[in-house]
């Protein structure tokens, strides 16, 4: 069995119900309680206070934010390569999703940051590329909303999606491009050393995991809508030349 036969439609659409209720399960219970676990039974930080608890949301959502490009950015080169429509429909179904989780994480950093920087908002080199790529999911929506052809808003949101991957990596590995800039640097790493306290550490990794898997269902749930939504315009536009 090859996983290009999910290029299919109809293939992609029948595993995908078969995946998509457990994974969704999944979600909900790796959500409720990593966030219950780490709002309501871990300490305050002995800096932070209480809140350095909007780890559990601020964290998960901007690694979320980066990956959900990087899957677009995948998904848009098998698009370019193969001629997969599935694909490319996947990646329009990721954008809003990614969009969100964008759009999260920059919410809560600004509220995480008030209280431990004293501004908002700082012209930060990852708080800055990561708005840029918060407007690039904005500007791959709008131009496939633009275009009426769907094989031309493939094309041309896959040549931006190449262009933002840019500021995506920038907004994983600002802090390691330049030294200067308030934000700190990654609260997850294979260095155990630049990683959190254990305390925090476990329920992090639980509202990681919810946030995947709530991704991984979103997507599946809205590349399903977007395959029956262009099969439904291919057969208007069937009958209206007939």
């Amino acid at each position: 069995m090859s996983i290009w036969e999910y290029a299919n439609p109809v293939k992609f659409i029948r595993a995908t119900d078969r995946v998509l209720p457990w994974v969704s399960a999944l979600a909900l219970v790796c959500l409720v309680t990593g966030l219950i676990w780490g709002f309501f039974f871990t300490p305050e930080d002995y800096r932070q206070g209480s809140t350095v608890k909007i780890i559990y949301l601020h964290v998960p959502s901007a690694l979320m934010a980066i990956n959900a490009w990087i899957m677009m950015l995948v998904a848009s080169l098998i698009w370019i390569v193969r001629r997969h429509h599935v694909s490319a429909l996947a990646a329009r179904a990721a954008a809003p999703v990614g969009t969100v989780f964008t759009l999260i994480a920059l919410a809560t950093g600004a509220l995480w940051g008030q209280p431990m920087w004293g501004t908002w908002w700082a012209w930060d080199p990852r708080l800055t590329s990561f708005l840029i790529l918060f407007l690039f999911y904005l500007g791959y929506m709008a131009l496939w909303a633009a275009i009426e052809n769907d094989d031309t808003a493939a094309d041309l949101t896959s040549i931006l999606c190449l262009v933002g991957s840019v500021f995506a990596l920038l907004s994983r590995y600002a802090v390691n491009f330049w030294n200067q800039g308030l934000h700190q640097g990654a609260s997850l790493s294979l260095d155990a050393e630049e990683n959190v306290a254990d305390v925090f550490w476990y329920p992090l990794l639980v509202c990681i995991a919810g946030f995947v898997a709530l991704f991984i269902a979103l997507v599946f749930l809205r590349t399903q809508t977007e395959i029956r939504a262009r099969r439904a315009r291919a057969l208007l536009a069937r009958e209206r030349r007939a």
